[in-house]
């Protein structure tokens, strides 16, 4: 059996990745993940934060919905203490392509142009096998439109590809009016792989202190629907890789990922809450599954079930709606009421 996959021109023993997470914030933490079976990790991201307030130039960009500069910094950590600066980052890549055997892969985290995209040649230098562009941006300017946002994505894409030579995955997020078109326009702006989806974390509001804070939650299999529906759609239709990072928590949700079209799907919440021993026990259910319906191979289940390969296309689309609508029923026999 061949549980061997191929992303961005990466060859990896099987398709559960770990994802960007602070597993990758120590190079004990990435030793773990190799030696838990990871057949490549994403490293942890460096934000476009850090990097500018190592030069103390920050990017306009930060000033964003706020009345002034100094409010503007007081949204964020203290960022000299935050995680870890760009030169250990460096170091962290380089120490763990020494230490390890398996693709490295760098992630950055930013959304506008500037000098902090460089740091993409000098993730190259300490050792990356790839580059995760991690493009989170939160749209709170009334006056900018939707095309100059996918247009900012697309100019970061462009200044990054100027810069590397290894392969570049971009990580989107789902909150584009057409997503298929903005696929197409990373494709065709250099992109090798798209990872599907990044997640917004949300803030709350504390009801004591009359402040907003941060309140992280774990994502859970449901949030697999998203991603997984996109992949299937733009499977076969866009030359890129595609990888699933949402959801993924079971051996259910790997072989639907694969199914889907994704050359890997990406593992972080499960490996948090429950350890990296997740990663060889969901493997084997895919090995077992794979066992009993006489699967040879990994790539024989890639784009099965996507859009392309669909007897109903439809079935993906507006069809899969009404029919969702349809099949509810609060009666346990089955009867709608």
């Amino acid at each position: 059996m061949d549980l061997s996959t191929t992303y961005m021109g990466l060859k990896l023993k099987h398709p559960i990745v770990p994802s960007a997470s602070p597993l990758s914030r120590t190079l004990d933490g990435i030793r773990k993940m190799e030696d838990a079976g990871a057949p490549a990790v994403v490293m942890y991201s460096l934000f476009e934060e850090q990097i500018e307030w190592e030069s103390r130039v920050l990017d306009h960009y930060l000033s964003y919905g706020s009345e002034s500069f100094a409010e503007a910094t007081s949204y964020y950590p203290d960022l000299a203490h935050y995680n870890i600066g760009p030169d250990e980052y460096l170091n962290l890549v380089q120490s763990a392509k020494s230490a390890t055997s398996i693709p490295i892969i760098g992630s950055l985290n930013g959304v506008s142009t500037g000098g902090w995209v460089e740091y993409a040649h000098k993730i190259q230098q300490a050792g990356a096998d790839a580059l995760e562009l991690n493009l989170y941006y939160i749209a709170t300017d009334l006056l900018r439109t939707g095309a100059e946002i996918e247009q900012m994505y697309l100019d970061v894409l462009r200044d990054v590809k100027k810069t590397v030579t290894i392969p570049v995955a971009v990580k989107l997020s789902p909150f584009f009016s057409s997503t298929s078109n903005m696929a197409y326009r990373l494709a065709a702006q250099g992109a090798d792989a798209l990872v599907l989806f990044n997640r917004f974390y949300q803030p709350d509001f504390d009801l004591e202190k009359l402040d907003v804070v941060p309140h992280l939650m774990l994502s859970n299999s449901n949030e697999l629907r998203l991603p997984l529906r996109w992949t299937a759609i733009l499977h076969g239709r866009v030359p890129v890789d595609l990888a699933i990072t949402t959801g993924v928590h079971r051996t259910e949700d790997v072989l639907k990922g694969l199914m889907a079209g994704a050359k890997v799907t990406m593992m972080a919440s499960e490996l948090l809450e429950h350890g990296l021993g997740r990663i060889n026990q969901v493997l084997e259910g895919v090995k077992s599954w794979m066992t009993e319906r006489e699967y040879e191979s990994v790539s024989q289940m890639i784009g099965s079930l996507s859009q392309v390969n669909l007897a109903q296309p439809a079935m993906i689309e507006r069809a899969n709606y009404m029919k969702n609508l349809q099949s509810w029923s609060p009666d346990p026999t089955g009867i709608l009421l």
